[in-house]
C-alpha cells in the first residue's frame, strides 16, 4: 500500500503499522497514486491511501489514469467520522459537501462505496477487490474515521455476475468464425494489446502464435505484453509513427489481423493512421469482439485467446526463450549526444533483468525500438500523464525485486515528480534514471514552439547529493553517455541518475511523425 498519512487515516496508518513494510509512504498523493499504478501492472492489483479531501482530490489523476489504461488500482481515503458530520459543519479538507469526493470519484472509477457499517463492510471490501481484479479498472473506498476499529464478520466469497462467461453458442460461433476468416488469409497477423497483459495471456498468445506461425506485433500501450524475445515478435506497430518500417509494412500487407485486447486510440495507431481495414480484421475487446462487422457480445479476449490455443492444440510454453543478441552501439568520442545516439545506446544495453519505465513523450516514442523481457516495460501510452515515470519506478521496484527500475524521463516530467526517489532507498529500491535534459518540453515544441514551453533549469545531476542518496552525473558526448551508463547498470546498490543533455530541438523521427500531425490541429 503506498500513500501519504492525514489525520482522517492515522488510525488506519496505525494499525497498518502492525504489518511492518506493508504501508510504503510517498513525497506526495499523486506519486503514491503512481507508484499503485505501476505495482498493479506488474501484480494484478496495487493500493494507494490517502487522507481525505486535499489527498484523496490529488489522486484523481492517478486514478483516472488507471481506469484510462485498464490498472486494477483500489484508492482508499479515510474521511471525516460520521459522528463529526452532524449539523453540517466546515472541517478542514471539506468541498462543498461531505459527499463531493465521493461523487468526483465514481466518475473516474468502476465502483465506489463508503464503508462504513461492520455489518456490511467485508462485504463491500470483498466486492471492490473482485471488482477490480476482473474488470481491470480502479475502484473507491471511503472509510470514517471512526468507525476504524470496529469488528467485523469476516471477508466473504464473492461470486462472479453472471454475465461473466459468455454464451456456450455464441463463443463457439465467434471461434468458429474467427477460424474460418483466419484459415481464408493468405498473411494473416497479430497484434497484441495492452489487455492480453492486464489478463494474464502472455503465455497462451505465446503458444498461439507458435502453433500457427503467425507474426505478432505490439501497440505502444501494450509494449512488452508478449516477450520481444520470441521468434515470432516483430515489433511495435503505430501507424505513420511505427519506429520499424517493416513492421509497419508487414501489418500494413497483411490480409486478416487478429487484435487482441488493443485500445484503437490516437497514440496507439499513430493519429489513427494504421492500414487496419475493419472489414477484415477480428477485433477482440475486453467484453465483445467483431470478426470484420459481425459482433460476438459477451465475448472478450480472455476467452477468445484460450479458445484458439484449445482448438490448435497449442503447447503453452513453460519458460522464457534465450535472450536475443542486443544490436551493438559504438559511440563517437566527442560527439555531442543526440536523441538517436542516446536510444540507440538504451537498446543495445537493456533487456533482461530490467524494467524499463518510459515518461510520455520522446523518452516513451523513442523506446519503441528497445526489446524488454514479456512485462518489462512501463509507460502511460494513451492517458499519458507526464510524472508517471520516477514514482512509477517505486511501484515497479517493490513488485518485481528480481528486475531492476530503469527510469527514461524528460526534464519537465521529472521536475513533477522527482522528489519521489528520495525514499526508494529506504525500501531497497535503486533505479537508474536517466533524465533527458533538452531544456523544456522538446515534445510540444515542434507543434508550437515559445517561451511556455521553458522550464527552470536545475542541475539535476546533483538530485541524489540533496536527497542524501546515490550518485549523479551529467554527460553531454556518445561516449560519456555510453560510459555513464554501463556504470549505473553494474552499480546494483544504490540510485544512479545520468543528466543527458542533448539538443533542445533534437528529438527521434517517431516523435517529429507525430508532432507534425499534431501540429496541424494545433
Amino acid at each position: 500500500m503506498f500513500g501519504v498519512p492525514g489525520d482522517f487515516t492515522l488510525l488506519l496508518n496505525h494499525m497498518l503499522d502492525q504489518h511492518p513494510g506493508f504501508f510504503v509512504g510517498t513525497s506526495d498523493e499523486q506519486g503514491a497514486g503512481f507508484a499503485a499504478d505501476a505495482y498493479a501492472r506488474l501484480r494484478g492489483i496495487g493500493v494507494v491511501m490517502a487522507t481525505w479531501g486535499v489527498g484523496g482530490l490529488k489522486l484523481v489523476n492517478s486514478t483516472a489514469q488507471a481506469w484510462a489504461e485498464s490498472v486494477p488500482v483500489v484508492v482508499i481515503c479515510g474521511s471525516p467520522g460520521l459522528g463529526e458530520r452532524e449539523g453540517d459543519p466546515l472541517l478542514h479538507h471539506k468541498v462543498k459537501d461531505f459527499d463531493t469526493q465521493m461523487r468526483v470519484m465514481q466518475d473516474v472509477t468502476e465502483y465506489a462505496a463508503y464503508v462504513h457499517d461492520p455489518a456490511t463492510a467485508p462485504g463491500i471490501i470483498a466486492e471492490a477487490f473482485a471488482i477490480a481484479a476482473r474488470e481491470c479498472r480502479p475502484v473507491y473506498l471511503e472509510i470514517p474515521r471512526d468507525v476504524v476499529g470496529l469488528p467485523c464478520g469476516p471477508l466473504p466469497e464473492v461470486p462472479p455476475p453472471a454475465d461473466a462467461d459468455p454464451d456456450p453458442q455464441v463463443l463457439e460461433a465467434c471461434l468458429d468464425d474467427i477460424q474460418r476468416e483466419l484459415a481464408a488469409a493468405e498473411r494473416p497477423a497479430i497484434i497484441s494489446g495492452v489487455l492480453v497483459a492486464r489478463l494474464g495471456l502472455q503465455a497462451q498468445l505465446d503458444a498461439l502464435a507458435r502453433t500457427a506461425g503467425y507474426p505478432v506485433a505490439e501497440t505502444l500501450l501494450g509494449k512488452s505484453s508478449v516477450g520481444s524475445d520470441d521468434p515470432w515478435f516483430k515489433g511495435v506497430y503505430a501507424g505513420a509513427i511505427s519506429s520499424d518500417p517493416e513492421v509497419r509494412q508487414l501489418i500494413d500487407d497483411s490480409d486478416r489481423v487478429l487484435v487482441l485486447g488493443a485500445y484503437i486510440s490516437d497514440l496507439n495507431t499513430g493519429l489513427f493512421t494504421t492500414g487496419i481495414d475493419r472489414a477484415d480484421s477480428i477485433i477482440s475487446h475486453q467484453k465483445i469482439t467483431y470478426v470484420g462487422v459481425r459482433g460476438y457480445d459477451g465475448v472478450g479476449v480472455a476467452h477468445v485467446v484460450p479458445g484458439l490455443v484449445e482448438r490448435l492444440g497449442a503447447t503453452v510454453p513453460d519458460r522464457q526463450p534465450a535472450p536475443r543478441a542486443r544490436p551493438p552501439f559504438t559511440p563517437s568520442p566527442g560527439m555531442p549526444l543526440s536523441a538517436r545516439a542516446l536510444f540507440e545506446t538504451l537498446r543495445s544495453r537493456l533487456g533482461h533483468g530490467h524494467t524499463i519505465i518510459a515518461e510520455a513523450g520522446d523518452s516513451l516514442f523513442g523506446s519503441a525500438d528497445l526489446r524488454p523481457e514479456e512485462s518489462g516495460f512501463l509507460a502511460t501510452a494513451y492517458y499519458a500523464s507526464l510524472g508517471y515515470a520516477v514514482p512509477a519506478a517505486l511501484g515497479a521496484g517493490l513488485a518485481r525485486p528480481d528486475r531492476r527500475p530503469v527510469v527514461i524521463v524528460g526534464d519537465g516530467a521529472f521536475q513533477m515528480t522527482g522528489l519521489e526517489l528520495g525514499g526508494m532507498a529506504r525500501v531497497g529500491v535503486h533505479p537508474v534514471v536517466v533524465v533527458i535534459n533538452n531544456d523544456g518540453y522538446a515534445t510540444e515544441r515542434p507543434m508550437m514552439n515559445g517561451a511556455f514551453n521553458d522550464i527552470p533549469r536545475m542541475r539535476y545531476a546533483m538530485f541524489p547529493d540533496a536527497l542524501g542518496s546515490g550518485m549523479g552525473v551529467k554527460v553531454d558526448t556518445e561516449d560519456a553517455f555510453v560510459a555513464a551508463l554501463d556504470d549505473a547498470l553494474a552499480d546494483a546498490s544504490q540510485l544512479r541518475l545520468i543528466e543527458a543533455v542533448t539538443p533542445p530541438d533534437d528529438i527521434s523521427p517517431q516523435l517529429r511523425n507525430l508532432t507534425t500531425e499534431l501540429g496541424k490541429r494545433v
